[in-house]
C-alpha cells in the first residue's frame, strides 16, 4: 500500500507509515471516487497536492481549533473534489463553508498548479476539467462568505462596516490625488502635454471616487452636515473656476465645452465647502451623461441678495418614469439597456440635502432633446453688507 501522511503531535511533524493509527483520518482515500477519466498522471498530481496541503497543515491552523478539527475538513473536502473531477454528484454541503475549508482549498490549487506544469504534456482538457472542478468547489465555499456579508450589512454596525470601507478608500486616493496634482504641475520634473492631460484624467478620475466615498460617510451622518457651521465670505467665481478645472480633462476627453457665466458682485457670505461639492457632483454627473455639446455652470443675480445656481447640460435628458426617485440613495438598478441618470443616486441624493441645508430647494427641468438643469436659489448677502438675523 502507498504510504498515506498522517498528522502527529503539536509541532507540524509529520511521518509516514503504512499502517494509520485508530481513529485517524485519511484525506485521500484509495478506495474513495475514481479518477474515471483522467490521466494517471494528473491524478497522481492531484493526490500529491491534497497530501503536500495536509503536510503543510500549520498554514491553516489559524482557522482551526487543532489539527484534528484541520484534517477532517481536508477529507471532506478532498472528497467533494474527487467526485467532481469524477463527474459524480458532488457532497459540497458536507464541506463547512468557512475560512478554513477556503484556506485549505487553496493551498490544493497552488500546489495542483506547480504539479500539472512539471508534466511533459498534460491534456489541456483533462487539465482544465480538474480545475473546473477546483472552481466550482471553490464557488460553493464562497457562499457563505457572502451571506456572511449580508448578514453584516443588516446587523445593528452595518452601518459603521461600510463607513469604514468608505474611510478605507478615501485614503489611498487621497494619496493618488496629491501625487498626480504633484506630477502635473511639474514639481517632480517636467511634463508633456499628453502626460499632463492624462495626469488631468487620473485626478479627476480619483476625485470622482473620493467624491463617492466622502458621499457614503456623509449619508451615515444625515448627508446634510455644513462643514463650515457659520457662513463666511468666499469668492463665486473662485468656485466655478475651480469646478470646471477639476472637470475640465473629462471635458476634453468626451470634446465637451464647459461655460461659466459668473456674478456680477462676486464676494458673498455663505457654505462655500457646500456649495463646491453641490456643483463638482452635477458638474461631473451632467458631463458623464453628455454625449456632445456643452455643460454650462451659472450664477445669476435673482435679488438684491439672492443668486442662482444651475448646472445645464445637452444631454439626453431624464426620462419621466426616472423622476419619481432621481434623489433617492440606494436605489434599484435599472434593467440593462434602460437609462439612468446615475448609478446608486449617492451624490444627487447629498446635493439636495446640502441644498436643503443651505436654505434652498434643487429645482430640475429637463425633456428629451432639451437635455437637463438642475438650478437653485441662495440667499447670499454681498461681502461687508449688514446682515440681520
Amino acid at each position: 500500500m502507498t504510504p498515506e501522511t498522517v498528522l502527529t503531535g503539536s509541532t507540524g511533524e509529520r511521518r509516514r507509515a503504512t499502517q494509520e493509527p485508530a481513529g485517524a483520518v485519511r484525506v485521500w482515500d484509495p478506495a474513495g471516487p475514481a479518477a474515471g477519466s483522467v490521466a494517471p498522471a494528473l491524478w497522481d498530481a492531484l493526490r500529491e497536492s491534497v497530501l503536500w496541503a495536509e503536510a503543510e497543515w500549520e498554514r491553516v491552523i489559524e482557522h482551526a481549533s487543532g489539527a484534528e478539527e484541520a484534517t477532517a475538513h481536508l477529507a471532506q473536502l478532498c472528497t467533494a473534489i474527487r467526485q467532481e473531477v469524477a463527474g459524480l454528484p458532488a457532497e459540497t454541503s458536507a464541506v463547512p463553508r468557512n475560512a478554513l475549508s477556503r484556506r485549505w482549498l487553496g493551498l490544493i490549487r497552488t500546489a495542483f498548479v506547480e504539479r500539472a506544469r512539471a508534466l511533459p504534456a498534460p491534456d489541456p482538457t483533462q487539465l482544465l476539467n480538474i480545475l473546473h472542478a477546483i472552481e466550482r468547489i471553490g464557488l460553493h465555499l464562497e457562499a457563505d462568505w457572502a451571506q456572511h456579508f449580508t448578514d453584516r450589512l443588516s446587523s445593528p454596525d452595518g452601518l459603521e462596516l461600510v463607513v469604514e470601507v468608505a474611510h478605507d478608500l478615501r485614503s489611498p486616493l487621497t494619496s493618488i490625488l496629491f501625487l498626480a496634482e504633484t506630477l502635473q504641475r511639474g514639481r517632480s520634473g517636467a511634463v508633456n502635454a499628453v502626460q499632463e492631460r492624462q495626469l488631468g484624467l487620473i485626478y479627476s478620475a480619483a476625485f470622482g471616487l473620493s467624491s463617492v466615498a466622502s458621499d457614503v460617510i456623509e449619508l451615515a451622518r444625515g448627508g446634510d452636515r455644513l462643514v463650515d457651521l457659520d457662513p463666511i465670505p468666499f469668492s463665486v467665481t473662485d468656485i466655478l473656476e475651480s469646478v470646471r478645472d477639476i472637470v475640465q480633462p473629462i471635458a476634453e476627453e468626451k470634446n465637451l465645452t464647459v461655460r461659466l457665466t459668473l456674478p456680477e458682485a462676486d464676494f458673498r457670505i455663505g457654505h462655500p465647502v457646500a456649495l463646491s461639492r453641490v456643483l463638482l457632483n452635477l458638474t461631473t454627473n451632467a458631463l458623464k451623461f453628455t454625449g456632445e455639446g456643452f455643460v454650462e455652470l451659472t450664477a445669476i443675480q435673482r435679488g438684491p441678495r439672492s443668486l442662482e445656481f444651475s448646472v445645464r447640460d445637452t444631454g439626453r435628458g431624464i426620462p419621466p418614469q426616472s423622476m419619481a426617485t432621481l434623489f433617492e440613495p440606494f436605489r434599484r438598478r435599472q434593467k440593462p439597456g434602460e437609462y439612468a441618470f446615475s448609478g446608486s443616486g449617492l451624490g444627487l441624493s447629498i446635493c439636495r440635502k446640502l441644498v436643503e441645508a443651505m436654505g434652498s430647494v434643487m429645482q430640475v427641468d429637463t425633456s428629451p432633446g432639451y437635455g437637463t438643469r438642475f438650478y437653485f436659489v441662495l440667499d447670499l448677502p454681498v461681502a461687508g453688507e449688514p446682515r440681520f438675523g
